[in-house]
């Protein structure tokens, strides 16, 4: 495909507004499409949480691309990149999760990540965190955060400055042969390509068009915590919880909730039971959380306060790794993210840029295309954190 072509891109989140980006700025002439806002999506509702600490050579690489992207663009506009080591853990008793950690840790390090291996005792030398119930803890100090809505915001404007068209505010769906775009059944233009990256609402656009794809959406949630926090980005395994620094203090969230939500009909409100747990997590492992416990000027420390909570959709395969790729002759996808779709969002962009437009050296990867699944599988969904390197 020469690089004039005319792609249509459907979704403004992160990985959608990068892949329209990459496309404009290699000649493509790209209209992207969001029935709500940029970033309203996934991504608005998204931790920020990357790393590097993978264990199989594919995740690394990718990996490797969107820290060093994400470094780059940190200063431009609004958007900054937090180095921040990130720590996975098990709690006293639990050496089911202790064994998993030692075990993905020296998978990890074939790969050269700069993740050590260390007892409660090192990690309260290091860090201002609660360690007297951790059995055994990894620290990945490739890490950090970013704030997802700086990165849409820059986007936005990368995107604009490129001559990228937009299209917002307008249910959309899908023309496969040849390519095309319709809202209100009528087609608004054809194309040489489309793009979808429009999350878990990715699954019905592409069924619409006649090319089911193996995803299912699941429930995960979020909250942040007014209090004093200036440690690590956390992954306490044993809870299948996790926190980071925010502004505020702490954003916190959980992993997997089992039931299939409708991704047209869903609740973003995060639950009570929710809320409780998680800033029980939070006043567990922070420094200084206790509730009741006096601060240096010898005051009571209610600890942490609820600022703000949400639910958000995310996307899961059979096998835990994206579909990235074509589906049919000229339309594409990328979707299934586990939660890991801002964290991959600069390096995924472009990939699926130069796949599109056959220019490019960074080939996506063979296990990433989404025709290796008939997109009838039944599965259970597994959360993107988790402790066996993937």
């Amino acid at each position: 495909m020469n690089e004039s072509a005319r792609v249509a891109v459907v979704g403004a989140g992160a990985v959608g507004l990068t892949t329209a980006f990459d496309l404009a700025e290699r000649g493509a002439r790209v209209t992207l499409f969001e029935r709500d806002a940029p970033g309203g999506g996934s991504t608005g509702r998204a931790a920020g949480i990357c790393y590097d600490a993978y264990a199989e050579d594919i995740d690394v690489a990718v990996a490797d691309s969107a820290m060093a992207r994400f470094r780059r663009l940190s200063g431009e506009g609004e958007f900054a990149f937090h180095e921040t080591p990130y720590v996975f853990l098990a709690r006293e008793g639990d050496d089911a999760s202790a064994a998993a950690l030692e075990e993905s840790v020296e998978r990890m390090r074939v790969h050269d990540r700069a993740v050590s291996l260390v007892d409660a005792g090192e990690l309260a030398d290091r860090f201002p965190i609660r360690t007297d119930d951790v059995l055994l803890a990894g620290v990945a100090e490739n890490a950090g955060w970013a704030d997802p809505a700086a990165y849409v915001d820059l986007f936005v404007e990368k995107c604009e400055a490129a001559g990228v068209e937009f299209r917002v505010g307008d249910a959309v769906s899908l023309r496969a042969d040849p390519p095309g775009v319709a809202i209100d059944d009528v087609v608004t233009a054809r194309f040489d390509a489309v793009v979808v990256a429009a999350g878990v609402h990715s699954r019905r656009l592409l069924a619409d068009a006649g090319h089911p794809i193996a995803l299912k959406p699941y429930r995960a949630q979020a909250l942040v915590a007014d209090c004093d926090y200036r440690g690590p980005t956390v992954y306490d395994a044993t809870d299948e919880s996790y926190l980071r620094p925010h502004p505020a203090g702490v954003l916190a969230g959980d992993g997997v909730e089992p039931v299939e939500p409708d991704p047209d009909d869903w609740d973003p409100t995060a639950d009570d039971w929710f809320v409780a747990d998680a800033l029980d997590a939070v006043r567990h492992r922070t420094a200084g959380g206790d509730a009741g416990a006096l601060d240096s000027a010898g005051s009571t420390d209610p600890g942490p306060e609820l600022d703000r909570a949400w639910a958000g959709l995310c996307g899961a395969t059979p096998d835990r790794n994206p579909l990235v790729g074509p589906v049919a002759e000229g339309v594409y996808v990328a979707a299934g993210w586990h939660g890991h779709g801002f964290m991959w969002a600069p390096a995924i962009g472009e990939r699926l840029a130069e796949a599109v437009l056959g220019d490019g050296q960074e080939a996506i990867p063979a296990a990433f295309d989404p025709r290796r699944f008939d997109g009838d599988e039944e599965f259970a969904v597994v959360e993107g954190m988790t402790l066996d390197g993937d």
